[in-house]
This record gives C-alpha cells, structure tokens and sequence, in this order.
C-alpha cells in the first residue's frame, strides 16, 4: 500500500539521518535539517528504526493515503487538513484509508516534518533514504517528490485501522524545540575569523542579516552589510561542514546546512554550534539572523544537554504510544 502524491508542494523530500561516512568519496552527509524535529516526528508515530519522514519546505503537498495510517506533523507549524478537520501538530493522528492530507502554508518557520509509522518502503541509497538534491542522489535520484510519484509504506505492525480520522491522546510541546522567538544563534570562530578586517569582527556577531530568497539545503545566504577580509587570502579548498560561515568574494556571509559540500574554497569565518542548526534551518527567505560568540567547551555542554533531553523525550513519547496503542 501506498502514499500517492497529488501535488508535490514547493520542496518535499524524503530525509532521514543521512549518509555519513561517505566524505573520501565527496558526498556530504544530507538528511534532515531539523533531526529534531524528525526524530521527535518518527517517535509520535512509533518509529524506532530511524525511518525516513518527508521534509516539507514552506508550503506542503496533498497526499493520498492507500490504507490506514498513523502520521505525525513537527516542526514548522503547517496548516494540514483532511477534509475540514484540521489536523493538531506535533500530535499522532490515525487516518483511515482512502484520507486526502492537504498541507498548505507554513505560517511560521521553513521546514515541516511528516512521519508516517512504519515509515517508507523505498530502497536506501548508501544506506540512507534521504534525497541529497546537491548530489543528486537518493531513491528518486536526488530530485524532490513530484505530482503522481508513489511512496510505498512499510509495515505500521499492530494498530486498528480507524473507520474515521482519530486524533491520539499523545503530543509534544513544541515550545523548546521550535525557535518562536527568534533569537541569537551560537557561533564559534572559524579557522579565517582573524583575517577579517576590525569593523567585520564587530559586525559579524553585531549585525543582523537577513536570510535570502536564495537559500537551499546546502546553505543560508546571509544578505547585510558587506563583510570584508584584512588583506587577501590564497585558499585552497578546505572541509566545510553544516554550519560552516564562508564568505564569498561579495562579502555576504553562506551558512552552510544540511546538504554542505565537503570542500569548500571560501574563507571560513564561523562555525554555527551544533545545537543552533536546527533553529537556523528554520529561518525562512526574510528572516533575520544574529550571531552570539561562543566557546567550543559551551557549544559542547549546551549540544550534550540538548541530546540528553531529546533522548529522554523520545523514549518517554514511545512509551505512552506502546501503553496507549
């Protein structure tokens, strides 16, 4: 049984942890680029195995569901319905089979996440199902979902199929792993932070920049005043990382995201701490960035602790769906 998609949306794309490992042969990791709010999306559901989930940019698709499901929606707040219900996110709900899910605009945010419990059935590429749309690689060769692809199911295991749509008595708060406020995003120093010039070290954690309609997965182009280097520099290409800062010769600062190449020839003036790039995923084309300089002994404790919470989450939310199924 199947997922059947009617209208693709702007940017779906099947994600999941990624590819790691694969750097020697130049192809970046991928994946999700909010792993929050998809691991929280597959626990809602019951996945334990790291199933893949679709990545939903801005404005969502209609999808038709086969059989019965149980589906989960995190991340950015997405107006979904089937039929005039409107479906609460961050919350399992049980579809019956033969539902129309229609995801429309994101009011908030950039990047939503749809779990489906038993995940999708598509053969793995490197390991991983996730769509590296730089590297145009994945089950449907690197490209975004389409009008009349068919996603096949996996096997949900042990549920009743609903006759009606049934929302579960589980949910998230999604307060601590969605960035309503806007806030500052932690930044440590990149290898090139020293060669700026004195009045770019003081904007670069000063400013605020906006995120332009450029962006992509593979990086946040960052629009303000121009960002200039001392003197200049002969680089050769580097390893870059998601949350790598470059700066271009145009002085507007790139943040990289999840699919970041391996190399990179641009000057590396910042590195956003791990346990900021989801939030920094989430800032859409108008946007507004600010960077807060941070040491690597605080980057650490602050990812060990977000890690730490999320684990617990995620185990506590499988146990009230197991005891409540």
């Amino acid at each position: 049984m199947s997922v059947h998609v009617l209208r693709p949306g702007l940017l779906t794309t099947l994600q999941d942890a990624g590819r790691p490992g694969h750097a020697a042969l130049g192809i970046g990791r991928a994946g999700a680029a909010d792993p929050p709010a998809w691991r929280l999306a597959n626990a809602l559901v019951g996945n334990t195995g790291g199933e893949a989930a679709l990545e939903i940019t801005l404005q969502g698709p209609a999808l038709r569901f086969d059989r019965a499901a149980r589906i989960a929606l995190t991340g950015a707040p997405i107006d979904a319905r089937v039929g005039d219900d409107l479906l609460p996110p961050w919350t399992a709900v049980d579809l019956p089979a033969g539902s129309v899910l229609r995801l429309r605009a994101m009011r908030q945010g950039c990047r939503s996440y749809l779990a489906v419990r038993g995940g999708f059935a598509v053969p793995p590429v490197l390991g991983s199902r996730s769509e590296d749309l730089h590297a145009r690689l994945g089950p449907f060769g690197g490209r975004a979902l389409a009008a009349d692809d068919v996603l096949p199911l996996g096997e949900p295991g042990a549920i009743d199929p609903p006759e009606h749509l049934r929302i579960r008595r589980w949910g998230v708060d999604p307060q601590p792993w969605f960035d309503f406020a806007m806030g500052p995003l932690a930044l440590l120093p990149g290898s090139h932070a020293g060669q700026l010039d004195a009045r770019s070290r003081e904007r670069l954690c000063g400013d605020r920049f906006r995120i332009a309609a450029s962006s992509n997965r593979t990086g946040a182009r960052l629009e303000g005043g121009a960002l200039a280097l001392a003197a200049p520099l002969e680089l050769v290409s580097e390893a870059v990382l998601p949350g790598t800062v470059q700066l271009p010769p145009s002085g507007q600062p790139i943040a990289l995201l999840a699919e970041a190449p391996v190399t990179g020839g641009y000057p590396r003036i910042g590195q956003v701490a791990a346990v900021d790039l989801p939030t920094l995923a989430q800032r859409r084309p108008g946007d507004t960035v600010q960077f807060t300089a941070i040491t690597l002994d605080e980057a650490l404790q602050r990812q060990r602790a977000r890690e730490r919470d999320l684990h617990r989450l995620v185990q506590r939310v499988l146990d009230r769906g197991e005891s409540e199924r």
